[in-house]
C-alpha cells in the first residue's frame, strides 16, 4: 500500500532513545582528549553550560513539535510558510541526515577493524559498510516496535561501560585541579565543539506522526534527552581530566587510553564495545528516523509515489528505508560524503530557526514567545556565521537540487 498513514507506535520511551542516539555517536569517543588538551579540567563544565544554552532552541523548538504534529517533522514545520518551504526544510534535513550516516557507517566500520585486528582490505570495508548498511535497513522494516527495543539494547550497551570506567576513574582518582580559567580564545573555540555535541537533539522529530500523544511527548522527551547528554558528557569529561592518560597524537580512538589506564585490555575492551554500540545506535536511530521524512513527502506528492510505500505486513515505510538505504550506499562507497558532513550542523540550524519561526507564525505571539523565539533564531544564526564560504555555497547547491526533484516530480503527477 502507498501513501498510508503509519500506525502510532511511538512514546516518550522512544522518542527519548532516538533523540539520545541521534546525539551520541562517535563524538564522545573523541572530543575528551581534545577538549582537555584546549582548556583542561574546565571542559567539564562546558557541557552544562552548554546544555543550558541549548535550551534557547529547544524550548521553542519543543513548543513548535508539539503546536504542529504531523509526519515527517521539519516537512509540517516548513510548510507553515508554504508547500515547497516545506519541502525544501524536510529536504534539507534528510541530506543532512544521509551526510552523517555516510560518516558514521566508516567510523563503525573503523573500530570494527580495530577491535578484531584483522587487517583492512578496500574489499573488506566495503564490504563490512554494505552488510551493516543492509542489517539496519532489513530491521527497520521488520517493524517500528522490534527497531525501538533494539535501540534500547544497544543505548544500554554504550552507555553502561562508559559510566562505569568514569564512575571507578572518579573514586580512584583525585578530581584534577581546575587552577586558573584558559583565555577566553581558547574556551571560545571549546565551547563551539562542546555546542556541536548536542546536535541530533532533535532526532524524534520526523517520528511524530507516529507519536501516541502528538507531538507532546516528543517534545518531553527532547529536553530531558539535552540534560541526559550533558550528565554522560560531563562525567566522562571530568574522569578523562582527572586520569589524564598519554594519548598518541593523531590517535582517532583516545578513549581508548582511558579504558587501558584504568582496567589494561579490559578497560580497553569495554570502551571498544562502547563505541561500537554507539555508533550502531547512532546509526540505526537515523534509519529509523530519516526515512519518515521522504515517506511524508512523498505522502504529499512532492516525490514518485513509491517512496510512500508502507509494507503491507510490518506497517514501516519500506519504500523510504530501501532509498535511504541505497543512497547511504553509494556515498559511504564513493568516498564523496565528507563534503557532504560539512554542512550537516549548518542545515541543522536552519531547520532549527525555520520550525521556531513557524511556532512564532501560528502560535498567540505574546512577549515571552516572541523574546524566546528571538533568542532561539539569534543563537542559530550565530552558529552559521561559524560556517564557512564554501558550505553554504554546498547547502545552497543542494537545495537547489531539491526543488528540482521537487519540480519534477510534481509535474509527472
Amino acid at each position: 500500500m502507498t501513501g498510508t498513514a503509519l500506525p502510532r507506535k511511538v512514546g516518550a520511551g522512544s522518542a527519548a532513545l532516538l533523540s539520545f542516539n541521534g546525539a551520541v555517536g562517535a563524538s564522545v569517543f573523541a572530543l575528551p582528549a581534545t577538549l582537555n588538551g584546549d582548556v583542561g579540567p574546565w571542559a567539564a563544565l562546558l557541557f552544562p553550560a552548554a546544555a543550558l544554552v541549548m535550551l534557547l532552541i529547544a524550548i521553542p523548538f519543543s513548543r513548535a513539535i508539539a503546536a504542529m504534529p504531523g509526519e515527517g517533522g521539519p516537512v509540517v514545520y516548513g510548510s507553515a510558510f508554504g508547500r515547497i518551504a516545506g519541502f525544501e526544510l524536510g529536504w534539507t534535513y534528510y541530506v543532512a541526515r544521509l551526510a552523517a550516516f555516510a560518516a558514521n557507517v566508516h567510523v563503525l566500520v573503523d573500530y570494527l577493524l580495530r577491535w578484531t585486528d584483522i587487517a583492512p582490505s578496500p574489499a573488506l570495508r566495503n564490504t563490512l559498510i554494505l552488510a551493516a548498511i543492509a542489517l539496519l535497513a532489513a530491521i527497520n522494516i521488520a517493524g517500528t516496535s522490534k527497531a525501538i527495543r533494539l535501540l534500547g539494547g544497544l543505548t544500554l550497551l554504550k552507555s553502561l561501560p562508559l559510566i562505569a570506567l568514569a564512575g571507578l576513574a572518579l573514586v580512584t582518582v583525585p578530581l584534577p585541579a581546575f587552577g586558573p580559567p584558559p583565555p577566553l580564545s581558547a574556551a571560545e573555540a571549546s565551547i563551539l565543539l562542546v555546542f556541536y555535541a548536542f546536535i541530533g537533539f532533535e532526532n524524534a522529530v520526523a517520528v511524530s506522526g507516529e507519536a501516541r500523544d502528538g507531538g507532546r511527548d516528543i517534545a518531553r522527551a527532547m529536553l530531558v534527552t539535552i540534560f541526559l547528554i550533558a550528565l554522560l558528557y560531563f562525567v566522562v569529561q571530568l574522569a578523562f581530566s582527572a586520569v589524564s592518560p598519554p594519548v598518541p597524537e593523531g590517535d582517532k580512538a583516545p578513549l581508548l587510553a582511558l579504558g587501558t589506564a584504568l582496567l589494561g585490555p579490559l578497560g580497553a575492551l569495554l570502551i571498544l564495545l562502547a563505541a561500537v554500540t554507539s555508533l550502531a545506535g547512532n546509526l540505526h536511530a537515523n534509519m529509523t528516523a530519516s526515512p519518515r521524512v521522504t515517506h511524508a513527502l512523498a505522502a504529499r506528492g512532492d516525490l514518485p509515489a513509491w517512496i510512500g510505500a508502507v509494507h503491507p505486513r510490518f506497517a514501516t515505510p519500506h519504500g523510504s528505508i530501501l532509498l535511504m538505504a541505497v543512497l547511504v550506499a553509494a556515498l559511504a562507497l564513493s568516498g564523496g560524503f565528507v563534503w557532504l558532513a560539512v554542512v550537516s550542523t549548518l542545515a541543522r540550524m536552519a531547520v532549527y530557526a525555520v520550525t521556531i519561526a513557524a511556532w512564532l507564525k501560528i502560535e498567540r505571539r505574546g512577549a515571552g514567545n516572541l523574546l524566546l523565539g528571538a533568542l532561539g533564531i539569534l543563537l542559530c544564526a550565530t552558529v552559521a556565521t561559524q560556517a564557512t564560504a564554501a558550505a553554504w555555497a554546498t547547502l545552497a547547491a543542494l537545495l537547489f537540487a531539491g526543488l528540482v526533484l521537487y519540480f519534477l516530480a510534481r509535474r509527472g503527477r
